[in-house]
């Protein structure tokens, strides 16, 4: 009988446990998404420009990315397009779909060209958690800026609740600054 190294048997003896694990059907988004209703609140990141060369996010406006610490991890996420066109107050309700990358969300443009955009991003973890990304388109439709509002809890940076007031009176500056 062949004698197995120690790594050889130790890389053996770990894939015994993992095919179970992968058998059953269960993944390590949903562990991720469990465990991390525990230990903390998710963040969110945008990534622009999407590559143009991965077929989930070809021709996609952005990505949002949905993290758990630095972890990229499967969670809801929603958006809105948050707008002012010829002097009207317009809310445009985003899908986003899934990529291949877990936590990766690609957005395709869903608003008009006219007007002034203000995009909420939002990564859900349960029913009280949430990390926000407030995009500000600029005038030729580009990203002006991202933010990411949060709050310091002891030794961490964490995302804070987002309020619609802030979300209008970020819309009006952006209005203004066009006028």
């Amino acid at each position: 009988m062949p004698r197995l190294s120690r790594s050889l048997l130790v890389a053996t003896l770990g894939a015994a446990v993992i095919l179970p694990i992968v058998a059953s059907g269960f993944t390590l988004d949903a562990a991720a998404a469990g465990a991390s209703a525990r230990l903390g609140p998710p963040w969110i990141s945008i990534e622009y420009p999407p590559n143009p060369h991965d077929a989930g996010t070809r021709g996609a406006f952005l990505v949002v990315n949905s993290f758990h610490h630095e972890t990229p991890v499967t969670f809801p996420v929603s958006g809105l397009a948050e707008g002012m066109v010829n002097g009207e107050r317009r809310t445009v309700k985003l899908e986003l779909q899934r990529t291949s990358r877990p936590g990766a969300y690609a957005l395709r443009k869903q608003w008009p060209d006219e007007g002034t955009w203000v995009l909420v991003l939002r990564v859900h973890q349960g029913d009280n958690s949430a990390a926000t990304a407030l995009v500000s388109l600029a005038r030729d439709g580009s990203i002006a800026s991202v933010e990411v509002p949060t709050r310091r809890q002891g030794q961490w940076t964490i995302p804070r609740v987002v309020t619609t007031a802030e979300i209008e009176s970020l819309l009006a500056r952006r209005v203004a600054a066009r006028e």
